[in-house]
C-alpha cells in the first residue's frame, strides 16, 4: 500500500492554520482537481480530489485533527488500514460526473460559473386545484339517465378586481426584490463551495406582485368564496363508482392558468327488486304454483315502469331464468343494452280450503305421486 501523504502537506498549510485558511485551501484544490476540470487526466485528478477531501474531512473536524495531530496515521480514527472512520468519501466507489452527487450538482457549478437547469419559474401560470364530490342516485335513474342540479362552495375570481386583487382603476407592481419571479437566490458558503440556493421572497411573499391598494371585496386574495349551482347530466347507463368530470368547474387558475376541473362520483342506491351485473338487469318474478304446472302468461315490470308480457312454459321449476331482450341497460359511449334477467320463484300455497285439498289429493291420486323414501343413515 502505498505511504500516505500528510494532511496538511496534502492541503499546502501549516500545522497551525486556521479553520478559514483550510478552507479556502480546500476550495482552492478541489477546484483545482474536480475530474470535470481535467477531462484529459481524469484518472489522476480523482485521485488528487479524493485525497484532499479525506484530509479536509479530518482536519476541519476538530477532534479528529487533535487525534490526528497527536498520533498521526495510527491513531483510532484511522484503524490498521489507514482510512478515515465515516466521512462523506468513507463509501466513495468511484464518481463519475455530477450525476453521483445528485443535487451537489448545483453546488460545483457554482465553481465553474454554471447553472442549474432543474429551475423553473414556479410563478408562472398554472392550473387552479381539482375539486371532488359525491353524489346519491337512484337505480331508475342510473337507467334512464338524469339531470341534476348541484351546489359547490369554491373561491371564485374576484369581479371587482378581475382576480388581481388590487383595488378598481389600479394594477399589481412587478416586486423589485425578486424581479417577478416570486424567488429570490441566495449564496451559501460550504465546504465545496459557494452554494446557490432559493428561498421564497418575503417582499411579495412567492407572488412576484406587490399590491399597493387591496381590492376591498376580495382583501387582496384576487377570489371569493362562493357557492356555485351547476347542472350536471348523468347518462343513462352509468354505474357504481364512475366519475363525471365537468372541465373548468374547479378553482380558479394562478396567474392566469386555466381552471380547475370538478370530479363528479355516482352513487346508486340500492333497489328493493333490481340488482345489476354489467349492463344486465337481473331480478326475481314470483309465479303461482298452477301457473308454473299449467305454463301462464305474466306481466314483467321494467325499470322504467312500463311492462313486458312474458309467456311462462308448463312445467316451470323455481329457479328458471328467462331473459328480455335488450331491456337492460345502455352501455356508455356505445349503441347496445344489456338484457332484462328475472328469475321465476314458484309460490306453494300455505293455506287450502277443503275444496282445494279434495282436489289436489284427487290429482296425486291420478299422477300416482309417492312420497320419496328416507334411506337410513341421512339425517343420523
Amino acid at each position: 500500500m502505498a505511504q500516505k501523504r500528510d494532511y496538511y502537506e496534502v492541503l499546502g498549510v501549516q500545522k497551525n492554520a486556521t479553520d478559514e485558511e483550510l478552507k479556502k485551501a480546500y476550495r482552492r484544490l478541489a477546484k483545482k482537481y474536480h475530474p470535470d476540470a481535467n477531462p484529459d487526466n481524469k484518472e489522476e485528478a480523482e485521485k488528487k480530489f479524493k485525497e484532499v477531501n479525506e484530509a479536509y474531512e479530518i482536519l476541519s473536524d476538530k477532534q479528529k485533527r487533535q487525534m490526528y495531530d497527536q498520533f498521526g496515521f495510527d491513531g483510532p480514527n484511522f484503524g490498521s488500514g489507514g482510512q478515515p472512520g465515516g466521512g462523506f468519501y468513507s463509501s466513495y466507489s468511484g464518481f463519475d460526473g455530477f450525476g453521483d452527487f445528485g443535487d451537489l450538482g448545483d453546488i460545483f457549478s457554482s465553481f465553474f460559473g454554471g447553472s442549474s437547469n432543474r429551475r423553473r419559474n414556479s410563478n408562472g401560470p398554472r392550473k387552479g386545484a381539482d375539486l371532488k364530490l359525491n353524489i346519491e342516485i337512484t337505480f331508475e335513474e342510473s337507467y334512464l339517465g338524469v339531470e341534476k342540479e348541484i351546489t359547490i362552495t369554491r373561491n371564485e375570481k374576484c369581479k371587482s378586481c378581475g382576480g388581481t386583487g388590487a383595488k378598481p382603476g389600479t394594477s399589481p407592481e412587478t416586486c423589485t426584490t425578486c424581479r417577478g419571479t416570486g424567488k429570490i437566490n441566495q449564496s451559501i458558503s460550504t465546504p465545496f463551495g459557494q452554494m446557490t440556493t432559493q428561498r421564497t421572497c418575503t417582499t411579495c411573499g412567492g407572488t412576484g406582485k406587490i399590491i399597493r391598494e387591496h381590492c376591498v371585496d376580495c382583501k387582496g386574495k384576487g377570489t371569493i368564496r362562493k357557492s356555485a349551482r351547476i347542472k350536471v347530466k348523468i347518462p343513462e347507463g352509468i354505474d357504481e363508482g364512475q366519475t363525471i368530470v365537468l372541465k373548468g368547474e374547479g378553482e380558479p387558475g394562478i396567474n392566469s392558468g386555466p381552471n380547475g376541473d370538478l370530479y363528479i362520483v355516482i352513487h346508486i342506491k340500492k333497489h328493493s327488486i333490481y340488482t345489476r351485473k354489467a349492463e344486465h338487469v337481473l331480478c326475481e318474478i314470483p309465479i303461482t304454483f298452477t301457473g308454473a304446472t299449467l305454463g301462464t302468461e305474466i306481466e314483467v315490470p321494467m325499470v322504467d315502469g312500463s311492462k313486458e308480457k312474458y309467456r311462462i312454459p308448463e312445467g316451470t321449476a323455481t329457479g328458471t331464468r328467462f331473459s328480455i331482450k335488450n331491456k337492460g341497460f345502455k352501455a356508455l359511449n356505445a349503441n347496445w343494452r344489456g338484457d332484462f334477467v328475472f328469475t321465476v320463484v314458484v309460490q306453494v300455497p300455505k293455506k287450502l280450503t277443503t275444496e282445494q285439498r279434495r282436489l289436489l289429493v284427487e290429482l296425486a291420486k291420478t299422477m300416482n305421486e309417492q312420497p320419496p323414501i328416507k334411506k337410513r343413515g341421512i339425517f343420523g
